[in-house]
């Protein structure tokens, strides 16, 4: 029995399914989450499907999440989508099911569950969810929730299908969820568009934009800069894309300050590998996309000044080529 089928086979067993993700979730991860929720409602209108997590004001217009007590948890089938590891989880009570299963493109570094099926080859969970769904079209309905919700997990994490990770497999995946009755270039809109606060703050991220000569990129946002401009940390995720739209860039770092004084930073590249910079500080994600944390601003130049070695290598040995 391989992966998906043994995933099926343990969903039909369970009457309570409860589904999470990723703290401060991105288009993909409500996509996973709910996409998968709509399809298990559709497909076992008899059984008990919820999505807990945090709610993100700014992604309202995808799903929202239900309010469950403790108890429900007891003989309940629970599945993360888009998590690398467990304590990134929304929602402590995720181990408190009778099976845990984690379903994920990130690399699989930090295990965790009872089934594990982890394909970092996928451009998104969203992917994931909708070729597990299409893999068995007698069992599994994919409606037209499901279909857009899928839809914007694999917008999202392929930056509107512009990313290495976009494959024709996620175009056919996206071909097939298009097929859906559902406002595609209205979703789209909504993916997109972003406030006149983040706006101006965009403006004042391409002022101050530092890039060395190997193209090693960083904007520090300051909790002072933030509240200046009226945004807070959830409303940075559009910033992120920015700086490789700069021809010079060829990897970067967004340093943006927390409440608490640390810094969250988001890392990408064009080519060379940072994710094994993410995890030397608090961190992970795919080798182009990552996440991390610095305690201080000398953390956050230690990081930086990481980004500029890999940047310097990758560089240079493109030149020897």
């Amino acid at each position: 029995m391989n992966i998906r089928h043994e995933i099926l086979e343990t969903i039909k067993t369970y009457q309570r399914i409860i589904i999470h993700r990723h703290m401060r979730p991105d288009p993909d991860a409500i996509g996973s989450q709910a996409g998968l929720a709509e399809i298990l409602r559709a497909s076992f209108p008899e059984k008990e499907i919820y999505q807990v997590g945090s709610t993100v004001a700014d992604l309202e217009f995808l799903a929202k999440m239900d309010d469950i007590p403790d108890d429900f948890y007891q003989d309940a089938l629970v599945i993360v989508t888009d998590t690398a590891n467990a304590p990134r989880v929304s929602d402590p009570r995720y181990d408190r099911g009778s099976k845990l299963i984690k379903i994920d493109h990130h690399p699989n570094d930090e295990p965790y569950g009872d089934i594990v099926w982890v394909n970092t080859k996928a451009s998104s969970c969203s992917e994931m969810i909708a070729d597990f769904a299409f893999s068995f079209p007698d069992e599994l309905k994919v409606n037209s929730a499901a279909a857009r919700l899928l839809y914007a997990g694999i917008v999202g994490d392929t930056g509107r299908f512009l990313y290495p990770a976009t494959t024709s497999y996620t175009l056919n995946i996206a071909g097939r969820l298009i097929d859906y009755d559902f406002d595609a270039a209205e979703l789209n809109r909504q993916l997109q568009q972003i406030t006149m606060e983040v706006a101006r703050l965009s403006g004042y991220l391409y002022e101050n934009i530092e890039v060395d000569e190997y193209g090693a990129a960083r904007v520090v946002l300051t909790k002072e800069t933030l509240a200046s401009f009226g945004v807070d940390d959830s409303e940075t995720a559009g910033l992120v894309p920015l700086p490789g739209m700069i021809d010079t860039v060829l990897a970067w770092g967004i340093f943006v300050q927390q409440p608490e004084g640390y810094y969250r930073v988001r890392l990408r590249s064009k080519g060379p590998v940072i994710n094994e910079i993410a995890k030397q500080h608090h961190g992970g994600g795919h080798p182009l996309a990552s996440g991390a944390n610095a305690a201080t601003l000398a953390e956050a130049e230690e990081i930086y000044q990481q980004i500029q070695e890999v940047c310097r290598v990758f560089t240079e040995q493109t030149e020897e080529k």
